[in-house]
Parts: structure tokens; sequence; C-alpha cells
């Protein structure tokens, strides 16, 4: 792997700055967030996009953003910048998407962050580079990427099947299939 490119740079930049303006401007925020009566009844698809920038806090922001630059570092430069903005875009609207779809019964039914492009960008690097490890925040343990993308499915269904949590696991799922399945059709050498 290489550095971060321009574009991973900017996202991270432009999801700081949104966020930012979501937590000292709750109008901003609860304009901008996802709902499925604003999708449903509203006709409001911009925040299937918008959301995405949105987080509920410092935290929040800070473990997708993190997430984003461990996996960008050098995805963009091997798959270039247009690729990249195809797989990050396509996998927020295949998370947004999909919690669309498993909520669309539940009209009150809100979401921020940028977590299923964030999948989608994980897993489109642990379908471009199979060979790659993943660590644990500076433990000195690490595991196939295939094997963490696994154990991702398996705890993203499991959360999507308990509902003990207020994590969209939904869009993590959607995102990270997305990114994968982007990935391997831009570059079916992948395979």
């Amino acid at each position: 792997m290489e550095t971060l490119g321009l574009i991973s740079i900017l996202i991270i930049i432009i999801n700081a700055f949104v966020s930012y303006k979501g937590f000292t401007n709750p109008a901003f925020f609860q304009r901008y967030a996802f709902g499925v009566d604003k999708v449903l009844v509203q006709k409001d698809y911009k925040v299937l996009v918008t959301s995405g920038f949105l987080h509920v806090g410092w935290v929040h922001l800070i473990l997708n953003m993190f997430s984003l630059y461990v996996f960008s570092d050098g995805l963009e430069s091997y798959i270039g910048a247009v690729n990249y903005l195809l797989i990050y875009f396509s996998s927020l609207l295949g998370g947004g998407l999909f919690s669309l779809f498993v909520h669309r019964t539940h009209g009150d039914y809100t979401a921020v962050g940028a977590s299923g492009a964030v999948c989608g960008i994980i897993f489109a690097s642990i379908a471009l580079f199979p060979g790659m490890e993943v660590g644990f925040f500076g433990l000195p343990l690490s595991i196939p990427s295939w094997l963490y993308g696994i154990a991702f499915v398996l705890y993203s269904i499991y959360g999507i099947r308990s509902r003990s949590s207020n994590i969209g696991h939904e869009a993590h799922l959607a995102g990270a299939l997305v990114g994968l399945m982007a990935a391997v059709l831009l570059f079916p050498e992948s395979l």
C-alpha cells in the first residue's frame, strides 16, 4: 500500500466539516439526516447521501474517519480517484437503501454516518488485497482480511436480527457487500 489520496483526504475533511455543522446546528442536522418518512413520504431523496456526512458525535466521526483512513491507504492510488468515488458513493447509497428497506414500516427511524460507505471501502480493500491482514488498535494480533470479512458479516447479521443496539448494522452490511461487488465488477481479475 502507498499513501492516502487526495479524494480520501477531501472526503474526511468534508465529513468533519458537515458533522461539526450538525453538532452545532440541530436544524441543519435534522434537515440532512436520513429518515424513513423523509424518503418515503416527503420524497426527500437527498438524505440518502447527505446523512452519510453527518455523525452523532466526535467518537462516531473519529471511528469512521480513522477506519476510512486506514483502509484507503493506497487503495485510491491503486484503483484511481473515479473508481474510488464509485465504490464510496455506491456503498453509501447501498447502505441507505437497505436501511430504508429494512425499516420501511418504521416511519420514525432515522440514521446518520458514513459507515456504509466506509464499510464499502473496507470490503473493496479486502477484495482487491486478499493477502492483507487486519490488526486491532495496536494489539500485536492481526488476522487475514478475508477472515475479518466473514466475522464482520456474521456480526452484522446478528446485529440486524437482535436489534439490541442503536447501530445501523444493515447499512454496514449492505455498504460492505456493495463495496465488495463494486470492486469485483471494476476489477474482475481480483477474483
